[in-house]
């Protein structure tokens, strides 16, 4: 998801979280964070296997209730264990083999006690029901929570995104990364004429003797919780097929004619990505794209579309280079995530640079797709101007529940393309990115893990180069000197022995140099007018002193 961006407009000129705020956080985690965002005995002892959720919805009051049975297996052996709901949301009980269970509230933290410690290797479920009034979103996505609304005809619109501010708005669940479930079925019962579209496989609808539908879906493959979902609508729908994906459009009835052309681009995204990322990776599910009340976002397999049918980001260019306005945005963004952060999960969200990094830079790399590299790097050398701050690392602190800086998008995806430029080799990249996606598919990795992957796939020691961009807030600058009548050369950068090869233009002519962090003499004679870098491909500062 794209959060944190900063338009010419004042449309988008809103943060959601700004750059002072992400520092305050940082420096002071406050108990409630812990708890989100901590890896304890209680959250460790068990794994997720399944979320069964069933909710009913009450748009006119604005009101949810329902159950989640949650299937888990006993990792070591436990009596308490910590599950999560939001503090304004009412339990209305946790069931454990027909009987009550106790439990404590610690802000949106519940740890629930067992009459008897659960034995190790076990597998189990309970049922958690609960209901209240969600929270509601003021700017979504930017910021978490249910969106009422209605459409054009007066009938009911109703979403909701969570992601950053946690599932746990919204159901109860073990709300972090690092535990995905393997499969899961989700219920929502809305009023009569509405239809619900979730993620997975849609697997019935019930009529109710009441009035109402119950309509269900299943995902058959590992999710994020803050992916599982429910869009609430009019909808139309309509579909088509690519390479033995079902694609299922649901939009609004005033829509229908639209977005038949519009979401023709999706073919090309899935052609693109899939030669380059390797191939779509819920394919049983299928691929959706949902009209939703707010811009967009990643939903697993049920992607929420709310560019209004535009190219670009709501008809702008987030680049200022032009290219941005030849894809729609939200289509290209949001769809990517399939690949990088529903399929590959970071672990911990301070590494969520893991998501948006990689696909940030699939912008570019559908660029290049559809309209060849130079198009590709016009667009990456515009976002350095328009969207990168530079001001603070990109990977947040861990254990907290805190992302740290914005730049984990462009900064990150200028990045990818400096390393690919490093590697220079493109058959090499392109198979090292199948690689990724292949090694991690439906996992949930970290910075070190992933930082490892790519090192060991090349000769070029790529780990100070990673750390280099992620872990500080400058990039390295190329510094040249005369001295004595030889010209000297090295790296200026915060990583120790910081070192990476580059190409310089010398007298019209390229040449490749080792830099490190200490001054080593060119070997060419030339003067220090005549040299030049390649900061088209490498995303670099470059200074020479007189």
């Amino acid at each position: 998801m794209l959060k944190n961006i900063f338009l010419l407009s004042l449309f988008l000129s809103c943060f959601t979280i700004s750059q002072a705020q992400l520092l305050e956080q940082k420096k002071n985690p406050t108990r409630a964070d812990s708890l989100r965002g901590g890896l304890r005995p209680e959250r460790t002892n068990f794994d997720i296997l399944k979320y069964n959720l069933a909710v009913e919805v009450n748009p006119e009051e604005k009101y949810i209730s329902g159950k989640n049975k949650i299937h888990f297996k006993v990792l070591e052996k436990s009596q308490t264990i910590q599950l999560d709901l939001f503090e304004n949301m009412q339990i209305d009980s946790i069931v454990y083999e027909g009987k009550n269970l106790k439990y404590k509230r610690d802000f949106n933290a519940v740890f629930i006690d067992f009459p008897k410690p659960l034995a190790k290797g076990i597998s189990t479920s309970l049922d958690f029901y609960y209901s209240g009034n969600p929270e509601i979103a003021k700017n979504p996505p930017w910021d978490g929570g249910f969106i009422f609304t209605k459409d054009k005809n007066g009938k009911d619109w109703v979403s909701v995104a969570v992601q950053g501010t946690g599932a746990s708005l919204w159901y109860p669940n073990k709300d972090h990364q690092s535990d995905k479930p393997e499969e899961a079925e989700i219920h929502v019962t809305v009023p009569k004429g509405l239809k619900n579209i979730s993620n997975g496989k849609f697997i019935g609808k019930e009529e109710l003797a009441n009035g109402k539908t119950t309509w269900s879906w299943k995902v058959s493959y590992p999710i994020n919780t803050y992916n599982l979902v429910l869009n609430i609508g009019d909808y139309k729908h309509f579909s088509d097929e690519f390479e033995g994906i079902d694609l299922d459009y649901y939009v609004l009835p005033y829509h229908l004619e639209k977005a038949k052309k519009h979401f023709k681009e999706v073919k090309d995204m899935l052609a693109c990505f899939n030669e380059k990322f390797g191939e779509y990776p819920f394919k049983n599910d299928g691929y959706k794209l949902i009209e939703t009340p707010f811009l967009g976002m990643e939903h697993q397999s049920a992607v929420a579309y709310g560019n209004q049918f535009k190219r670009g980001y709501d008809g702008n260019d987030i680049s200022g280079s032009g290219i941005g306005l030849k894809f729609d945005f939200i289509i290209i963004h949001e769809s990517a995530h399939e690949w990088f952060g529903n399929s590959i999960t970071a672990s911990d969200i301070a590494d969520m640079w893991i998501h948006e990094s990689f696909t940030s830079y699939a912008e570019a790399v559908y660029v290049e797709c559809k309209w060849g590299k130079q198009d590709a790097l016009k667009y990456l050398n515009g976002l350095r101007k328009t969207r990168i701050e530079n001001k603070n690392p990109i990977i947040g602190e861990y254990h907290v529940h805190r992302e740290d800086s914005a730049d984990m998008y462009y900064k990150g995806a200028n990045m990818l393309h400096t390393i690919r430029t490093v590697i220079n080799n493109d058959k090499k990249w392109w198979k090292i990115l199948k690689d990724f996606n292949e090694k991690f598919k439906y996992k949930t990795t970290n910075a070190e893990e992933v930082i490892s992957f790519f090192d060991q796939q090349t000769e070029v020691n790529l780990k100070p180069i990673f750390e280099q961009y992620l872990k500080f807030s400058k990039i390295p600058e190329l510094q040249f000197k005369k001295d004595k009548g030889e010209i000297f050369y090295r790296w200026e950068a915060d990583v120790v022995n910081f070192e990476m090869p580059i190409n310089i233009g010398i007298n019209r002519k390229t040449k490749r140099i080792f830099p490190t962090k200490y001054w080593q003499v060119l070997e060419e004679k030339t003067d220090l007018r005549k040299i030049s870098t390649d900061q088209i491909n490498n995303y670099i500062d470059f200074r020479v002193f007189k």
